[in-house]
C-alpha cells in the first residue's frame, strides 16, 4: 500500500483544490468555496443509519450556516446515482432535504487528497472527517471520528463560532467557550504591554491569563 495516498493536509495548509461531480453538478472546489467559510465533511456510505442522522443534522441547520457565511459540502465513496437515490429517499421518508452538494468520490480521489481514507478503519470507506476552511481557503480545524460514532453538531457549531470570533477580535477562546462568554486576550510581549495590562480593567487570573467581554 502506498502510504503517500493517505496523507492528510494539516491545519494552516491551503485546502487542496479539486474538481468533482456532485449532487448539484460538476464543481471546482476553489470556485465553490471562494470568499466563504466552508465545512467539508465525509461519511462512510449512503443508505446507512448514522450517516443519515448526521447529514440530516447538517441539513436542518441550513439557516444557521447561511447566517454564519458558511458553505457545506459532503462526500462519500459512492456513485452519483447512489447519492441522488439516498437524498430522495431521505426527503420522502423524513421531509429533510440535503440542500448542500455531496461529492461522488467513487475513484477515491478527493478522499485520498484529504486523508479521509484511513486503512486501519477501512480501505474502501471514508471515516467521518470534518475540515473547517476559512475564506482564504486555509484549513483551520480538523475533526476525525471513527465509522461507528456520529459527530456532535453543537460542537461543530461551537468551533465555527470560535474560529470566526478569534479572527474578528484577535483573541483566543478558553475551555468550553460558547458565544457570548468572555474571551482570552493575548499575553503581553513587552514590558510596556505588561504595565498597560496591569493598569487595565481586564479580568486577570495573572498577567498572562486575562479575560474580557466582547462588546
Amino acid at each position: 500500500m502506498d502510504t503517500q495516498l493517505y496523507n492528510m493536509p494539516l491545519i494552516g495548509d491551503q485546502a487542496p483544490d479539486f474538481e468533482a461531480m456532485t449532487t448539484i453538478g460538476k464543481l471546482k472546489f476553489s470556485d465553490y468555496i471562494k470568499g466563504k467559510w466552508t465545512i467539508l465533511f465525509s461519511h462512510p456510505a449512503d443508505f446507512t443509519p448514522v450517516c443519515t442522522t448526521e447529514l440530516s443534522g447538517f441539513a436542518r441547520e441550513k439557516d444557521y450556516f447561511e447566517q454564519h457565511n458558511t458553505k457545506l459540502i459532503g462526500l462519500s465513496i459512492d456513485s452519483i446515482h447512489s447519492h441522488i437515490a439516498w437524498v430522495n429517499n431521505v426527503r420522502e421518508k423524513t421531509g429533510v432535504v440535503f440542500h448542500f452538494p455531496i461529492i461522488a468520490d467513487i475513484d477515491m480521489k478527493v478522499s485520498k487528497l484529504y486523508g479521509m481514507l484511513q486503512p486501519g478503519a477501512s480501505e474502501t470507506a471514508a471515516v467521518r472527517a470534518v475540515f473547517f476552511i476559512d475564506p482564504n481557503a486555509k484549513i483551520r480545524l480538523i475533526m476525525y471520528y471513527p465509522l461507528n460514532v456520529g459527530r456532535n453538531m453543537e460542537e461543530i457549531k461551537r468551533v465555527l463560532e470560535a474560529l470566526q470570533t478569534a479572527d474578528e477580535y484577535k483573541v483566543a477562546l478558553p475551555l468550553n467557550w460558547k458565544k457570548g462568554e468572555k474571551v482570552i486576550v493575548p499575553p503581553p510581549k513587552t514590558m510596556s504591554e505588561l504595565e498597560e495590562r496591569l493598569a487595565s480593567k481586564l479580568e486577570m487570573v495573572d498577567f498572562y491569563l486575562a479575560k474580557k467581554e466582547l462588546v
